[in-house]
């Protein structure tokens, strides 16, 4: 598969910016139909880094808040990874942010 259709966005949040720069760990959503090893050489091959471990999570859906009268929104699951990288390096993924 495409390195560049298996990462879809990096998941910014405060607890991933933690760590990021105290773990050295990073976190995508990927594609629902990707496994460990599609995204250990995705991220290999984009950003030149040199990965130890991938964990990968299905966040499952969520029933969002009421619109109208008994109408309840549901957002779609998605899949998560959080890509661990060797000691000493690191991502600009959220550089200027």
């Amino acid at each position: 598969m495409n390195p560049y259709k298996v990462i879809i966005r990096p998941v910014d949040t405060e607890k991933t910016r933690f760590q990021g720069s105290e773990l050295g760990q990073y976190t995508f959503e990927v594609t629902r139909r990707a496994n460990k090893i599609e995204v250990k050489r995705a991220i290999e091959t984009i950003f030149d880094a040199d990965v130890v471990a991938v964990n990968i999570i299905n966040v499952p859906a969520k029933a969002s808040s009421r619109r109208g009268r008994r109408r309840i929104v549901r957002r779609p699951g998605w899949k998560k990874a959080i890509v661990t990288l060797s000691a000493g390096q690191r991502l600009d993924v959220f550089e200027g942010a």
